[in-house]
Protein backbone atom coordinates (compact mmCIF):
# COMPACT_ATOMS: atom_id res chain seq x y z
CA UNK A 1 0.00 0.00 0.00
CA UNK A 2 1.54 3.89 -0.86
CA UNK A 3 -1.01 5.80 0.69
CA UNK A 4 0.13 4.64 4.30
CA UNK A 5 4.07 4.15 3.48
CA UNK A 6 5.97 7.80 5.32
CA UNK A 7 7.46 10.42 3.17
CA UNK A 8 10.01 12.95 3.90
CA UNK A 9 10.04 16.28 3.06
CA UNK A 10 12.49 18.31 4.27
CA UNK A 11 13.83 17.81 8.01
CA UNK A 12 9.94 16.39 8.38
CA UNK A 13 8.74 12.76 8.10
CA UNK A 14 5.10 12.46 7.76
CA UNK A 15 3.71 8.82 8.68
CA UNK A 16 1.40 8.48 5.64
CA UNK A 17 0.68 10.14 2.32
CA UNK A 18 -2.60 12.07 3.63
CA UNK A 19 -2.77 15.65 4.61
CA UNK A 20 -5.27 17.93 5.28
CA UNK A 21 -5.65 20.85 3.24
CA UNK A 22 -6.07 24.72 4.30
CA UNK A 23 -9.49 25.53 4.62
CA UNK A 24 -11.19 29.06 5.79
CA UNK A 25 -13.06 28.82 8.31
CA UNK A 26 -13.76 32.60 9.00
CA UNK A 27 -14.06 32.28 12.42
CA UNK A 28 -11.03 35.00 13.63
CA UNK A 29 -11.48 37.57 15.54
CA UNK A 30 -8.67 40.46 14.74
CA UNK A 31 -6.84 37.74 13.04
CA UNK A 32 -7.09 35.72 16.10
CA UNK A 33 -7.27 32.36 16.22
CA UNK A 34 -10.70 31.55 18.57
CA UNK A 35 -11.75 28.38 20.42
CA UNK A 36 -13.65 27.22 17.34
CA UNK A 37 -9.89 26.84 15.50
CA UNK A 38 -8.68 24.25 18.49
CA UNK A 39 -11.64 22.43 17.63
CA UNK A 40 -11.40 22.45 14.04
CA UNK A 41 -7.34 21.90 14.22
CA UNK A 42 -7.40 19.17 17.33
CA UNK A 43 -10.13 17.46 15.32
CA UNK A 44 -8.21 17.16 12.18
CA UNK A 45 -5.30 16.17 14.51
CA UNK A 46 -6.77 13.26 15.55
CA UNK A 47 -7.79 12.18 11.81
CA UNK A 48 -5.23 9.64 10.87
CA UNK A 49 -4.00 12.66 8.63
CA UNK A 50 -0.10 12.50 8.31
CA UNK A 51 -0.31 16.33 8.35
CA UNK A 52 -2.34 18.98 9.18
CA UNK A 53 -2.34 22.28 7.08
CA UNK A 54 -3.82 25.19 9.22
CA UNK A 55 -6.00 27.74 6.96
CA UNK A 56 -4.37 30.47 4.80
CA UNK A 57 -3.18 33.13 7.12
CA UNK A 58 -2.51 36.83 5.92
CA UNK A 59 0.50 38.68 6.80
CA UNK A 60 -0.85 41.69 7.16
CA UNK A 61 -3.62 43.34 8.01
CA UNK A 62 -4.98 43.70 4.34
CA UNK A 63 -3.67 40.48 3.43
CA UNK A 64 -6.12 38.55 5.05
CA UNK A 65 -8.83 36.75 2.62
CA UNK A 66 -11.99 38.24 4.98
CA UNK A 67 -12.13 40.05 7.85
CA UNK A 68 -12.81 37.14 9.24
CA UNK A 69 -9.49 35.41 8.65
CA UNK A 70 -6.51 34.82 11.02
CA UNK A 71 -3.45 37.01 10.83
CA UNK A 72 -0.32 36.51 12.05
CA UNK A 73 1.19 39.88 12.52
CA UNK A 74 1.13 41.11 16.03
CA UNK A 75 2.09 39.55 19.06
CA UNK A 76 -1.59 38.42 19.91
CA UNK A 77 -2.02 36.27 17.20
CA UNK A 78 1.08 34.76 18.09
CA UNK A 79 0.17 33.92 21.45
CA UNK A 80 -2.87 32.71 20.51
CA UNK A 81 -1.75 29.87 17.59
CA UNK A 82 0.72 29.54 20.35
CA UNK A 83 -1.62 28.49 23.27
CA UNK A 84 -3.37 26.59 20.30
CA UNK A 85 -0.70 24.28 19.27
CA UNK A 86 0.50 23.31 22.94
CA UNK A 87 -3.50 22.32 23.62
CA UNK A 88 -2.74 19.92 20.14
CA UNK A 89 0.47 18.97 21.59
CA UNK A 90 -1.22 17.50 24.48
CA UNK A 91 -3.27 15.03 22.60
CA UNK A 92 -1.31 15.01 19.16
CA UNK A 93 1.74 14.46 17.61
CA UNK A 94 0.76 14.50 13.99
CA UNK A 95 2.87 17.00 12.10
CA UNK A 96 1.10 20.53 11.86
CA UNK A 97 1.26 23.48 9.45
CA UNK A 98 -0.06 26.48 8.68
CA UNK A 99 -0.76 28.50 4.69
CA UNK A 100 0.47 31.94 4.51
CA UNK A 101 -0.47 34.14 2.24
CA UNK A 102 -1.77 37.59 0.88
CA UNK A 103 -4.95 37.62 -0.41
CA UNK A 104 -3.98 40.92 -2.98
CA UNK A 105 -7.02 42.25 -4.87
CA UNK A 106 -9.68 39.20 -3.76
CA UNK A 107 -10.01 40.98 -0.37
CA UNK A 108 -11.59 41.89 1.71
CA UNK A 109 -14.70 39.06 0.91
CA UNK A 110 -17.69 38.65 3.16
CA UNK A 111 -16.40 35.22 4.29
CA UNK A 112 -18.21 31.70 3.92
CA UNK A 113 -17.77 31.67 0.10
CA UNK A 114 -19.88 33.33 -0.87
CA UNK A 115 -17.86 35.12 -3.18
CA UNK A 116 -18.91 38.77 -2.56
CA UNK A 117 -16.77 41.49 -1.27
CA UNK A 118 -16.92 42.88 2.35
CA UNK A 119 -19.26 46.13 2.95
CA UNK A 120 -17.36 49.02 3.09
CA UNK A 121 -16.79 49.50 6.30
CA UNK A 122 -15.38 46.45 7.05
CA UNK A 123 -13.09 46.78 3.83
CA UNK A 124 -9.76 47.98 2.95
CA UNK A 125 -7.90 49.10 -0.03
CA UNK A 126 -6.56 46.54 -1.83
CA UNK A 127 -3.22 45.74 -3.85
CA UNK A 128 -2.14 43.85 -6.97
CA UNK A 129 0.06 43.87 -9.77
CA UNK A 130 -2.18 46.10 -12.18
CA UNK A 131 -5.65 47.44 -11.40
CA UNK A 132 -7.61 44.89 -13.06
CA UNK A 133 -10.51 43.93 -10.65
CA UNK A 134 -10.94 40.17 -9.90
CA UNK A 135 -14.55 40.62 -10.25
CA UNK A 136 -16.89 43.06 -12.20
CA UNK A 137 -18.67 44.23 -8.85
CA UNK A 138 -15.26 44.31 -7.21
CA UNK A 139 -12.41 47.42 -6.65
CA UNK A 140 -9.96 47.54 -8.69
CA UNK A 141 -6.58 47.72 -6.62
CA UNK A 142 -3.84 49.71 -6.57
CA UNK A 143 -0.83 48.57 -8.11
CA UNK A 144 1.89 47.65 -5.88
CA UNK A 145 5.51 49.62 -6.26
CA UNK A 146 9.04 48.15 -5.34
CA UNK A 147 8.60 49.44 -1.78
CA UNK A 148 4.61 48.11 -1.29
CA UNK A 149 6.63 45.08 -2.89
CA UNK A 150 9.37 45.07 -0.23
CA UNK A 151 6.84 45.51 2.28
CA UNK A 152 5.15 42.18 1.72
CA UNK A 153 7.83 40.08 1.35
CA UNK A 154 9.55 41.04 4.53
CA UNK A 155 5.79 40.39 6.12
CA UNK A 156 5.90 36.87 4.71
CA UNK A 157 9.12 36.38 6.42
CA UNK A 158 8.25 38.04 10.03
CA UNK A 159 4.91 35.58 9.82
CA UNK A 160 7.13 32.87 9.08
CA UNK A 161 9.40 33.60 12.05
CA UNK A 162 6.25 33.78 14.45
CA UNK A 163 4.43 30.71 13.32
CA UNK A 164 7.99 28.08 13.75
CA UNK A 165 7.75 30.25 17.56
CA UNK A 166 4.44 28.98 17.66
CA UNK A 167 5.37 25.23 16.87
CA UNK A 168 4.36 24.92 13.44
CA UNK A 169 6.79 22.49 11.39
CA UNK A 170 5.52 23.21 7.91
CA UNK A 171 4.83 26.93 5.99
CA UNK A 172 3.20 26.61 3.22
CA UNK A 173 2.88 29.58 0.97
CA UNK A 174 -0.78 30.83 -0.84
CA UNK A 175 1.00 30.86 -4.71
CA UNK A 176 -3.02 29.71 -5.99
CA UNK A 177 -6.47 30.66 -6.15
CA UNK A 178 -5.95 34.23 -7.69
CA UNK A 179 -4.60 35.54 -4.17
CA UNK A 180 -1.69 38.39 -4.57
CA UNK A 181 1.34 35.64 -5.62
CA UNK A 182 -0.50 33.97 -8.03
CA UNK A 183 -2.14 36.65 -9.16
CA UNK A 184 1.41 37.98 -9.93
CA UNK A 185 2.25 34.91 -12.19
CA UNK A 186 -1.08 35.10 -14.37
CA UNK A 187 -0.78 37.40 -17.33
CA UNK A 188 -4.48 37.77 -16.68
CA UNK A 189 -3.76 39.65 -13.63
CA UNK A 190 -0.52 41.22 -14.35
CA UNK A 191 -0.02 43.56 -16.91
CA UNK A 192 2.85 45.40 -15.37
CA UNK A 193 5.89 46.64 -17.87
CA UNK A 194 8.44 46.36 -15.38
CA UNK A 195 10.24 43.51 -14.26
CA UNK A 196 7.50 42.00 -12.26
CA UNK A 197 5.68 42.11 -15.86
CA UNK A 198 5.91 40.16 -19.19
CA UNK A 199 7.13 37.38 -19.36
CA UNK A 200 7.21 34.13 -17.14
CA UNK A 201 10.41 35.06 -15.60
CA UNK A 202 9.44 37.95 -14.49
CA UNK A 203 6.19 37.17 -13.52
CA UNK A 204 7.57 34.78 -11.36
CA UNK A 205 10.07 37.11 -9.82
CA UNK A 206 7.93 38.06 -6.62
CA UNK A 207 6.63 34.47 -5.64
CA UNK A 208 10.62 33.33 -5.81
CA UNK A 209 11.73 36.46 -3.50
CA UNK A 210 8.87 35.51 -1.23
CA UNK A 211 10.43 32.05 -0.69
CA UNK A 212 14.10 32.69 -0.70
CA UNK A 213 12.61 35.42 2.03
CA UNK A 214 10.88 32.94 4.15
CA UNK A 215 13.46 29.86 3.45
CA UNK A 216 16.35 32.59 4.96
CA UNK A 217 13.80 33.17 7.77
CA UNK A 218 13.52 29.41 8.73
CA UNK A 219 15.04 27.38 11.54
CA UNK A 220 16.79 24.33 10.72
CA UNK A 221 14.45 21.62 9.38
CA UNK A 222 11.06 23.20 8.71
CA UNK A 223 9.47 22.21 5.81
CA UNK A 224 8.34 24.93 3.18
CA UNK A 225 6.00 24.11 0.19
CA UNK A 226 3.20 26.27 -2.03
CA UNK A 227 0.60 25.65 -3.48
CA UNK A 228 -0.02 26.97 -6.80
CA UNK A 229 -1.99 26.99 -9.78
CA UNK A 230 -1.16 24.48 -12.45
CA UNK A 231 -3.87 26.47 -14.61
CA UNK A 232 -6.12 29.39 -14.98
CA UNK A 233 -9.03 27.58 -16.51
CA UNK A 234 -9.08 30.78 -19.20
CA UNK A 235 -6.84 31.20 -22.62
CA UNK A 236 -4.36 33.36 -21.89
CA UNK A 237 -3.85 32.46 -18.32
CA UNK A 238 -1.31 30.02 -16.70
CA UNK A 239 -0.72 26.59 -17.97
CA UNK A 240 0.81 23.27 -16.93
CA UNK A 241 4.11 24.19 -18.84
CA UNK A 242 4.77 27.00 -16.69
CA UNK A 243 3.06 25.39 -13.37
CA UNK A 244 6.16 22.97 -13.96
CA UNK A 245 8.63 25.57 -15.01
CA UNK A 246 7.69 27.51 -11.42
CA UNK A 247 7.89 24.12 -9.74
CA UNK A 248 11.61 23.93 -10.93
CA UNK A 249 12.51 27.46 -9.56
CA UNK A 250 10.97 26.57 -6.52
CA UNK A 251 13.13 23.36 -5.92
CA UNK A 252 16.27 25.18 -6.74
CA UNK A 253 14.95 27.44 -4.02
CA UNK A 254 14.99 25.49 -1.15
CA UNK A 255 11.25 24.02 -1.44
CA UNK A 256 10.42 20.75 -0.55
CA UNK A 257 6.96 20.01 -2.22
CA UNK A 258 4.16 22.00 -4.02
CA UNK A 259 0.54 21.12 -3.99
CA UNK A 260 -0.96 21.78 -7.47
CA UNK A 261 -4.91 23.36 -7.71
CA UNK A 262 -5.90 25.84 -10.38
CA UNK A 263 -8.06 28.85 -11.00
CA UNK A 264 -9.58 32.29 -9.25
CA UNK A 265 -7.46 34.80 -11.66
CA UNK A 266 -9.95 35.73 -14.12
CA UNK A 267 -13.53 36.03 -14.00
CA UNK A 268 -14.03 33.85 -17.57
CA UNK A 269 -12.27 31.17 -16.49
CA UNK A 270 -13.91 27.69 -17.44
CA UNK A 271 -13.48 25.28 -14.72
CA UNK A 272 -14.08 21.79 -16.20
CA UNK A 273 -16.85 19.28 -14.29
CA UNK A 274 -15.91 18.29 -10.78
CA UNK A 275 -15.92 15.02 -11.00
CA UNK A 276 -13.45 12.55 -8.60
CA UNK A 277 -10.04 13.66 -9.40
CA UNK A 278 -11.05 16.30 -11.69
CA UNK A 279 -7.55 18.19 -10.74
CA UNK A 280 -5.20 15.18 -10.66
CA UNK A 281 -3.46 15.63 -14.07
CA UNK A 282 -2.14 18.76 -13.09
CA UNK A 283 -0.02 17.61 -10.04
CA UNK A 284 0.60 14.69 -12.19
CA UNK A 285 2.24 17.37 -14.63
CA UNK A 286 3.70 19.53 -12.42
CA UNK A 287 5.32 16.24 -10.92
CA UNK A 288 7.12 15.45 -14.33
CA UNK A 289 8.25 18.14 -14.99
CA UNK A 290 9.75 19.08 -12.08
CA UNK A 291 10.52 16.02 -10.24
CA UNK A 292 9.47 18.19 -6.95
CA UNK A 293 7.14 16.04 -4.33
CA UNK A 294 3.42 17.04 -5.44
CA UNK A 295 0.32 16.90 -3.56
CA UNK A 296 -2.83 16.58 -5.46
CA UNK A 297 -6.49 18.05 -4.78
CA UNK A 298 -9.82 18.16 -6.24
CA UNK A 299 -12.68 15.73 -5.32
CA UNK A 300 -10.75 12.91 -3.96
CA UNK A 301 -13.39 11.05 -1.97
CA UNK A 302 -12.25 7.63 -1.32
CA UNK A 303 -9.22 5.92 -0.02
CA UNK A 304 -8.93 3.50 -3.22
CA UNK A 305 -9.24 6.26 -5.46
CA UNK A 306 -6.00 8.49 -3.22
CA UNK A 307 -4.39 4.56 -3.61
CA UNK A 308 -4.49 4.36 -6.88
CA UNK A 309 -3.41 8.17 -7.97
CA UNK A 310 -0.24 7.22 -5.34
CA UNK A 311 0.00 3.93 -7.09
CA UNK A 312 0.37 5.36 -10.41
CA UNK A 313 2.45 8.06 -9.97
CA UNK A 314 0.19 10.82 -10.14
CA UNK A 315 1.31 12.49 -7.00
CA UNK A 316 3.33 11.62 -4.23
CA UNK A 317 0.41 12.80 -2.04
CA UNK A 318 -3.06 13.31 -1.59
CA UNK A 319 -4.54 16.73 0.17
CA UNK A 320 -8.44 16.16 1.54
CA UNK A 321 -10.52 18.98 2.04
CA UNK A 322 -14.69 19.42 2.41
CA UNK A 323 -14.02 14.89 2.16
CA UNK A 324 -12.62 15.84 5.88
CA UNK A 325 -15.02 18.53 6.50
CA UNK A 326 -17.48 15.69 5.93
CA UNK A 327 -15.94 13.28 8.12
CA UNK A 328 -13.06 14.36 10.49
CA UNK A 329 -11.96 10.67 10.68
CA UNK A 330 -11.59 10.51 6.24
CA UNK A 331 -8.24 9.50 6.65
CA UNK A 332 -7.99 6.72 9.37
CA UNK A 333 -11.40 5.35 7.33
CA UNK A 334 -9.37 5.16 4.11
CA UNK A 335 -5.92 3.86 5.20
CA UNK A 336 -9.02 1.11 7.17
CA UNK A 337 -10.76 0.42 3.71
CA UNK A 338 -7.31 -0.84 2.08
CA UNK A 339 -6.63 -3.52 5.25
CA UNK A 340 -4.66 -0.87 7.15
CA UNK A 341 -5.40 -0.49 11.09
CA UNK A 342 -4.11 2.52 12.28
CA UNK A 343 -3.75 3.61 15.72
CA UNK A 344 -6.64 5.81 17.59
CA UNK A 345 -6.56 8.35 20.39
CA UNK A 346 -7.00 6.11 23.34
CA UNK A 347 -10.23 7.98 24.11
CA UNK A 348 -11.65 6.69 21.37
CA UNK A 349 -10.24 2.80 20.96
CA UNK A 350 -13.48 1.10 21.86
CA UNK A 351 -14.70 2.58 18.06
CA UNK A 352 -12.04 0.44 15.80
CA UNK A 353 -12.79 -2.53 13.99
CA UNK A 354 -10.70 -5.08 16.13
CA UNK A 355 -12.79 -4.11 19.11
CA UNK A 356 -16.61 -1.97 17.92
CA UNK A 357 -18.63 -5.10 16.13
CA UNK A 358 -20.11 -2.33 14.84
CA UNK A 359 -17.70 -0.90 12.53
CA UNK A 360 -18.47 -2.85 9.84
CA UNK A 361 -21.55 -2.67 9.30
CA UNK A 362 -21.16 1.52 9.67
CA UNK A 363 -17.83 1.05 6.88
CA UNK A 364 -18.50 -1.89 4.97
CA UNK A 365 -15.82 -1.02 2.73
CA UNK A 366 -13.08 -1.79 5.30
CA UNK A 367 -13.68 -5.47 5.56
CA UNK A 368 -13.94 -7.51 9.08
CA UNK A 369 -11.93 -6.24 11.38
Amino acid sequence: MHLDTPITLGGLTLPNRIAISPMCQYSAVDGVVQPWHSMHLGSMAISGAGLVIAEATGVLPEGRISPHCPGLWSDAQEAALTRLIAGIRAYSDTPLGIQLGHAGRKAPAEGFDSGRPAPPELGWPTVGPSDIAPQEDWPSPRPLDEEGIARIVEAFAAAARRATRAGMTLIELHGAHGYLLSAFLSPLANRRTDRFGGSLENRMRLPLMVADAVRAALPEGVTMGMRINGTDHAEGGITPDEAGTLAVALREAGLDYVCVSAGGNSRHQQIPPTVPGYQVGLAEEVRRRSGLPTMAVGMILTGRQAEDILAEGRADMVAIGRAALDDPRWPRHALQSLGARPDYPRPYWRSGPDIWRGYAAVHPEAGPG
